[in-house]
């Protein structure tokens, strides 16, 4: 170990770090450990002057190991981690120590008790370090196509913008035709364009791009690969197709809530949603002169604790389509959420054409009695401080979008995870809000979230760069963080297969686990589970982790 020379740079991050830690006595402290050769601190280690002041110091102290105390890694080991490979030192030859999320501040009133934890975590880091070993990343080809799973208005616009961009993409629609849940609509908000002229804009960009195949009537039956080489079974009406793509987009938008035993929907024909309002409206006038929408039916409970988003904005709108027909409509509110300074002019414009606004409480939500000339609506206006009735000729419910019936099952074939709402949730919501975990996956429009249109374009678009840049590569390396099975100790028992997330893990002709190390995430489940010891996980081997307790237990 004589060959080690370990630089220690610790972060203040402004005042995060150094209000609660006394850096100058970690750093002394850092310089007495062993294999240590050199140590400071930095206000922002991660800003452009500080990873210079690293690079610099590599050079110049002769650094083959480096250690920064800072923020979380999840954030910024990358950044790190490519200024050590500009400096000439393997990118996995690197330990971040969280002093911030996992000291000073969780540790906020007790400033020497977070001094002496920092120690503590750099010391774990310093004792890791000096076992690392290099890390050589593969390199792996990737398919030049894409296969984009729904063809509503976000798969479609991510699919014609890869096609625009000269890559194969290949659209799986379960329905019998593309446009899903679009088709339904009358016009968009805010500007309230005809829907069916933009369908047929895009799906005139789909039929005359040789790029694009579409396979409607399609459902996935299995995923497996990894990035730049997935293999996906699509049954269809005339049997199972096997496809061979490099990326994976999940445009599989979402389904319309049918509020079944909420305010007579579907116990009287008086009564309906507002995707139900939006047909009445494409085909012609709506038969009924009074009219009121109820919001939030279904949202923002305890069983759907979220807000939908587009349900206002949808309600306004087509209240204003309404009154140019001559029509009378409340809209009965609890917070109307009218996003941004242009759907705030939108809500002005209903108000200017005569809708008529009633706030409801949750606690006391409309009460609605059918009669035979007609609906009535009572409720409590918290804001006119009084019980108000109303009649309507039809009472129109705003639902929220909820996820497709078979998402789960998706997720699962994937190896992608949903949220505790049940739509596909994202990597990390700032630092790659339309990436899977799983390298090559991507996720747009509402099989992520309630969005309008406008926004799941704009995610459309966002995920078709996501593939492009990987496909445009060719060949990418992937990390070297991943398990490998010793042979000579593999008795193929399958557990590693059974319990890897990610199907990294396959049985070789000897009837062997082997890692596919393409598909691996180094998370370790299978070194854990293994009977026989049979598995490594490199960079967080069991004696670098050893090591790191030790360390931790060193001062006691």
């Amino acid at each position: 170990m004589s060959d080690l020379r370990i630089g220690v740079f610790v972060c203040c991050c402004g005042i995060n770090i150094s209000a609660y830690v006394d850096v100058p006595a970690v750093i002394e402290y850092a310089k007495t450990l062993p294999g240590v050769v050199y140590a400071e601190e930095d206000i922002y280690a991660c800003s452009n002057d500080g990873l210079t002041k690293i690079k610099k110091a590599i050079k110049k102290h002769k650094l083959n190991r480096v250690v920064v105390a800072g923020c979380t890694p999840r954030t910024h080991e990358s950044l790190f981690q490519e200024a050590l490979e500009e400096a000439g030192v393997n990118k996995y030859l690197f330990e971040m120590a969280n002093i911030r999320d996992q000291c000073s501040w969780v540790h906020m009133k007790e400033p020497k008790k977070a001094t002496e934890k920092a120690k503590d975590l750099i010391r774990m880091a310093a004792a890791k370090t000096m076992l690392l070993e290099p890390g050589d990343e593969p390199e792996i080809e990737i398919k030049q196509s894409t296969l984009v799973i729904g063809g509503g208005v976000s798969g479609v616009c991510a699919a014609i913008s890869l096609a625009d961009q000269g890559f194969n993409v290949i659209i799986v629609e379960k329905e019998p035709q593309l446009g899903g849940k679009m088709r339904n609509f009358d016009s968009l908000f805010p500007h309230r364009q005809k829907v069916s002229e933009m369908l047929e804009s895009l799906l005139q960009k789909i039929q005359t791009n040789p790029r694009i195949q579409v396979m409607t009537g399609g459902k996935i039956k299995s995923v497996s690969g990894f990035l730049g080489n997935f293999t996906i079974d699509v049954e269809t009406r005339t049997g199972t197709e096997s496809l061979n793509v490099g990326t994976i987009i999940v445009a599989v938008g979402a389904d319309i809530l049918k509020p079944k035993g909420l305010y007579l929907y579907g116990e009287d024909k008086r009564v309906i949603t507002q995707s139900e309002l939006e047909e009445i409206l494409r085909a012609g006038s709506v038969d009924a002169n009074r009219i009121v929408m109820i919001q939030c039916v279904g949202s923002r409970s305890a069983e759907r604790p979220y807000c939908s988003r587009i349900c206002c904005n949808e309600a306004v709108k087509n209240a204003i389509n309404l009154t140019q027909q001559d029509k009378e409509v409340y809209i009965l509110y609890r917070d109307l959420q009218a996003y941004g300074i242009t759907y705030s002019r939108l809500e002005q414009e209903a108000k200017q054409n005569g809708v008529r606004f009633l706030k409801y409480q949750q606690e006391k939500p409309p009460k609605v009695t059918a009669e035979t000339d007609g609906l009535r609506i009572n409720l409590y206006s918290p804001t006119v401080n009084q019980d108000v009735e109303v009649k309507a000729d039809l009472l129109v419910l705003s639902t929220p979008l909820i996820p497709v019936t078979d998402a789960r099952e998706l997720s699962q074939m994937l190896k992608v995870p949903l949220d505790s709402n049940g739509f596909f949730r994202e990597a990390h919501v700032k630092l790659r809000p339309i990436d899977f975990a799983t390298d090559g996956i991507y996720v747009c429009g509402t099989a992520h979230s309630p969005k309008d249109v406008g926004e799941s374009v704009a995610q459309a678009l966002g995920v078709a760069s996501r593939a492009a840049i990987q496909m445009a590569k060719k060949r990418v390396r992937i990390a070297a963080i991943m398990s490998e099975v010793d042979q000579t100790k593999c008795s193929g028992c399958g557990i590693c297969i059974d319990v890897c997330a990610y199907n990294a893990i396959r049985k070789n002709e000897k009837g062997l686990a082997e890692t596919i190390a393409a598909a691996c995430k180094g998370c370790g489940v299978c070194g854990a589970t293994c009977p026989e010891k049979a598995i490594t996980m490199h960079h967080f081997t069991d004696e670098q982790i050893e090591a790191q307790g030790l360390a931790a237990l060193m001062e006691e």
